[in-house]
């Protein structure tokens, strides 16, 4: 790995230090730029730490990345992952409370409830339909403790800095109506996502890797790589089928997923 444990530390802590500040900090991949994918899993893997350290716990875990037009736009060929932690779970038509967030955007997805572990190497959509008790409609909310384009340099952040920052992970808002896995065909779920009732973004199940379960099992797979796996109870956030939507003062976020109900969140 071409981070050392101290500068690893270091990064983890910038991003700890923004999230609690609410200030950004600059592109962490301009300082290392041979740095890949699996330093900024350290990176990441540290970041968590130091929130548990706090007394936060782990709740399950986000899929990113899972779209063509996202895994273009980033040159790379594969989803990413990150943490979800207690302090992230919102009620549906949850108040967002002014300054909890730097950034927000949000993304529609179906969650994963786990009822059974599910680890790899080789697990398959099979696999995780066996293994999920039910499944509901959400809201991820992202946000970035990096920068975009850094201030000073003009450079913009990489797939490293977006991976080291928890894969932009923020919240998750669920609702809706939960249904068993096999109760419906995942890949026709569709979200008409509407903010401040007009229409934004519109997507099906589809888009996320041909099938929602497929990020599933693609995060099965790679945690088994390191020793992990999913465990029973755990929320999966499968990936989004819509573009993030920019989230300010006063917004208000509804999902409707047709069938399986509807999801909502205000921003203050």
């Amino acid at each position: 790995m071409s981070l050392s444990a101290a500068q690893v530390r270091e990064l983890a802590e910038k991003l700890f230090e923004a999230e609690r500040t609410g200030v950004q900090t600059p592109v962490l991949s301009q300082s290392y730029p041979d740095a890949g994918m699996d330093e900024a899993y350290a990176v990441q893997a540290e970041l968590v730490a130091l929130k548990l350290a706090t007394g936060r716990e782990t709740r399950g875990w986000k899929i990113g990345l899972t779209s063509k037009a996202m895994q273009y736009a980033l040159n790379i060929d594969i989803p990413d992952s990150g943490v979800l932690l207690d302090d992230m779970f919102f009620p549906d038509s949850a108040t967002i409370p002014s300054g909890r967030f730097i950034q927000p955007r949000v993304e529609a997805e179906i969650a994963f409830v786990m009822k059974s572990g599910l680890s790899g190497p080789n697990a398959t959509i099979f696999d995780v339909l066996n293994a999920t008790d039910y499944v509901v409609p959400s809201l991820e909310i992202l946000d970035t403790r990096v920068q975009r384009i850094d201030k000073e340099t003009g450079r913009a952040r990489t797939i490293f800095d977006t991976i080291a920052d928890n894969a932009a992970n923020a919240g998750i808002v669920t609702g809706g109506r939960p249904m068993r896995p096999d109760a419906v065909d995942l890949r026709w779920i569709g979200a008409i996502v509407s903010r401040n009732g007009q229409v934004e973004e519109t997507g099906l199940g589809a888009g996320v890797l041909n099938h929602p379960a497929a990020g599933v099992a693609w995060l099965a797979n790679r945690l088994s790589s390191y020793g992990a796996a999913i465990k029973a109870g755990e929320v999966v956030l499968s990936g989004s089928f819509i573009r993030p939507i920019e989230a300010g003062h006063g917004d208000t976020i509804i999902a409707d997923f047709g069938p399986m109900g509807a999801v909502s969140v205000f921003f203050e």
